[in-house]
């Protein structure tokens, strides 16, 4: 078992490898978190890991832009996720490789990012100004059968995508640049798709690949059929993410 110890953002969203994830962070603990990833040595990532919140627990506004009312200074790394706060977190993550952080007036930060690999969470330092975890580095096993269901699934977004979108503009054609590397496929659909939280982090922590993409098959085929009797939505509905405010 391949072990590391990274800052900890938690995050009321799930963060698949390959993908971006923007951040406005404004929080104390989190600015700290910011401040120490810029002491990293050039050349090298500037590494924290991601974590969805789980449901139910004491967090932070759901609300974009708002901040948590709960997580003063005085009170540590730990508002608002309770005294144990490992468990106020789902067990499985992603790492995060930070491009590019810039500091804005007032001391808040700007932060793109990208996912990187899957990792378990082992356990919470709530010692210093902000969480750290030592994680597990999980594999990506391809499981049997992943390149045929990698392009049912894409056909299968496909039409997702133009029910979404109303068969209007910005749907992919055949011809469209995609992904064939399953393990990719796997993790561009699984953010891409409108789903709750808790459907994401199933996709996320799925055992290999070929189940994800199964899962996703199932999911893309009833979400089709749901979307037939909705009105029209805009295309840039299904890739627009929002930028993460803590």
């Amino acid at each position: 078992m391949t072990t590391v110890r990274l800052p900890l953002f938690p995050l009321n969203s799930v963060l698949f490898p390959g993908l971006v994830l923007p951040l406005n962070v404004f929080e104390e603990r989190y600015r700290a978190m910011m401040r120490e990833l810029l002491k990293t040595p050039e050349g090298e990532p500037r590494r924290f890991a991601v974590v969805a919140i789980r449901d139910g627990h004491e967090v932070a506004s759901t609300a974009p832009g708002m901040p948590d009312p709960t997580a003063v200074p005085e009170l540590g790394p730990t508002a608002g996720f309770g005294a144990d706060p490992a468990r106020a977190f789902h067990g499985v993550g992603c790492v995060a490789d930070a491009a590019t952080i810039r500091e804005r007036s007032g001391g808040a930060f700007e932060v793109l990012a990208t996912g990187t690999r899957r990792v378990r969470l082992l356990s919470v330092d709530a010692t210093g100004p902000f969480l750290t975890a030592e994680l597990e580095l999980l594999p990506e096993e391809p499981g049997d059968g992943s390149g045929a269901l990698s392009e049912g699934v894409l056909r299968a977004f496909r039409q997702y995508q133009k029910r979404l979108a109303g068969a209007r503009e910005r749907t992919l054609s055949p011809g469209t640049d995609l992904p064939d590397e399953p393990s990719v496929v796997s993790y561009l659909v699984a953010a891409a798709m409108m789903l709750d939280i808790p459907t994401k982090q199933r996709l996320l922590q799925a055992p290999d690949t070929a189940s994800r993409l199964r899962d996703e098959l199932r999911l893309l085929r009833s979400e089709t059929a749901i979307i037939r009797h909705l009105p029209s939505l805009p295309a840039a509905e299904l890739t627009r993410g929002p930028t993460s405010m803590n």
